[in-house]
This record gives structure tokens, sequence and C-alpha cells, in this order.
């Protein structure tokens, strides 16, 4: 007799790929983007579909519709049918952040099935970082087929760095990027993950600094030009359009824009020689987790996030 099965998605087009594939059982699409806005570690509560739905409001004018996803979250209130549950998620900060906050779910939940990883990344043969979507049929199956059983060690990782990623002192996320586990990007995602926090000198996160160098190294015509080069070279962040546009609209202030050309002007510049810090120009005041980022700054000298001045008690 065949396992029952209930694969977790990283979003709808993950969803639609296995279907195409005739995959047959149960699958739960997440549709969520932790790795921005204010998150607590309580998941399935009131507080948290309020806060995340405030949140995507404000910031990318979406709206949730909680019934729905609440709907979608319910298939994990009768999981005794299942023998197993399986998590399709890839190498990038976006993912493994839901990642988390789905595996601090199933814990708040108090369900004990055996859970499997299927996650890609680096794909023999291929120079970059794929995604799952990206992956040919053969690639994806053969990815199922290596899927790895996580061990409670690793459960109890998720669940402690959620619960930190909530907290308000990221720093304490440090001792975890040298941590042996199932996670094998989840090293590379941490590191990521401190330095979206400005830069001590130049007020700039990686993300934007690269951005800025993007515009200086390529003859960039337009903002949707932009979009399509930060989108292919962002490494470990798997950001979406709506979150490079976003960052792209804080950074216009290094830009000089005509009909067919968008270059640096001399902040720009200056802010890539790390000559000022901009950070209040660019006033770029996303939350991640339970830390605004504006509150700390990424020294390198000290390898750790330090209070900005503003901010120091």
């Amino acid at each position: 007799m065949s396992k029952k099965i209930l694969h977790i998605t990283n979003g709808s087009a993950l969803t639609e790929y296995l279907k195409e594939l005739d995959f047959k059982d149960d699958i739960l699409t997440w549709q969520e983007m932790l790795c921005e806005g204010p998150t607590i570690p309580k998941i399935d509560s009131r507080e948290f579909f309020q806060l995340r739905s405030e949140f995507l409001k404000e910031h990318y004018d979406i709206e949730v519709d909680t019934k729905e996803l609440k709907k979608e979250l319910s298939k994990l209130d009768n999981v005794s049918k299942y023998d197993e549950i399986h998590l399709w998620f890839e190498y990038d900060l976006f993912c493994h952040i839901n990642l988390l906050g789905i595996l601090n779910l199933l814990h708040q939940k108090e369900i004990k099935k055996p859970l499997y990883l299927v996650c890609s990344g680096r794909v023999e043969g291929e120079k970059n970082l794929k995604g799952l979507g990206e992956l040919t049929p053969e690639q994806l199956l053969q990815h199922y087929n290596d899927r790895v059983k996580l061990t409670n060690e690793d459960k109890e990782l998720a669940i402690t760095l959620w619960r930190t990623y909530c907290g308000k002192d990221h720093n304490i996320l440090k001792p975890y990027i040298v941590k042996e586990s199932s996670f094998k990007y989840m090293s590379s995602c941490l590191k990521a993950h401190l330095k979206r926090f400005p830069h001590q000198k130049s007020g700039l996160s990686v993300l934007e600094d690269n951005i800025l160098r993007i515009v200086r190294d390529n003859d960039i015509k337009s903002r949707h030009h932009l979009l399509g080069y930060s989108l292919n070279y962002q490494g470990y962040y798997g950001f979406g359009d709506s979150q490079h546009s976003r960052l792209i609209e804080k950074l216009s202030v290094f830009f000089e824009e005509s009909e067919n050309s968008l270059k640096l002007n001399r902040k720009g510049h200056e802010a890539l020689l790390r000559q000022h810090n901009f950070a209040s120009e660019v006033n770029n005041n996303m939350t991640y987790g339970g830390v605004n980022r504006s509150e700390f700054q990424f020294s390198v000298d000290q390898n750790k996030l330090v209070k900005t001045i503003l901010h120091v008690n």
C-alpha cells in the first residue's frame, strides 16, 4: 500500500508544476513572504494574521484574503490521514525564512509526522543556482528522489531560528551560520540576512549596493531594465519583482534618469566608494521579523550588527 503524503510547496507556480507532473497527493500551497515585515512566533493566531495583513497592504498594496489563507492552512488540521509531509523549498533567503515559519507552525500544531525536504540550488552541470520551477521535469523528479528526512535536531534548529528571527537581537543568529544540519543552504541564507542591514560606512545593504553596481557597470536603459538585472543577479536572496521594485524606488536618489538611460549621479558613486552614510536618505525602514532594519547597521570590522547612533540606548 502506497504512502499518503501531504506536499507543502513554496508557491502556486510549483503547485501547478507538480500537478502537471501527475503528483496525485494533497498539496498545501504556502503564499507568504515572511522575509519582510513583522512576525511573531505564533503563526496560527489572530494577531499574526492581522500583523501580516496590515504590513502587506501598507508596503505592497496586497489585500490578503485571510479566509482563503486559513482555508489552505486548515489542511494541517487533519494530518492523521497522512504518513509523511514533504516540504518543497529553494536555496534562497525568501524560501528559507518561509520554511522556518512552516516548521514552527507544524511544531505549534504538535504535528509529529516524518518530514522530508526537497530543496533545489546547485545542479550538476549548471553554472547558476536553480529554483525548483526552473528545473526540467527530470531534474525535479531527481530532486524529489533525493529528498532529505529532517531529524529532530533539524526541527529544533528551525524552531530556534524562527523564534530568534521574531526577536530583537539578530546577532544571536551568528553562531548558527556554522552549525551543521540538513539545511545545506541555511548558512548562506543567514549570512545574506545579516547583510540586509545597512553597511556601517555607506548605509546601504549588500543588495542595495549590488543594484548600484549594476547601474555603474552596465548600459541600463530604464528602471524596468534594471529590475531584470537585479532579479537575475541577487545571489541568495530570492526576492520577487515587487520587492526589487521597492528597492529601486528607494535608491532613485542615486540615479540620473532620461528617456533611454539610467546612470549613477554623484551620490551614487559616493555611496559605492563608502564616502558617506546614506541610510537616512534611502530611508528603507523595513522590518525583518522582530527588528526594524533602520535600528541597526552591519559592521564589517566587528562582523556583526551594531546599533545605529540614533538608536543607541
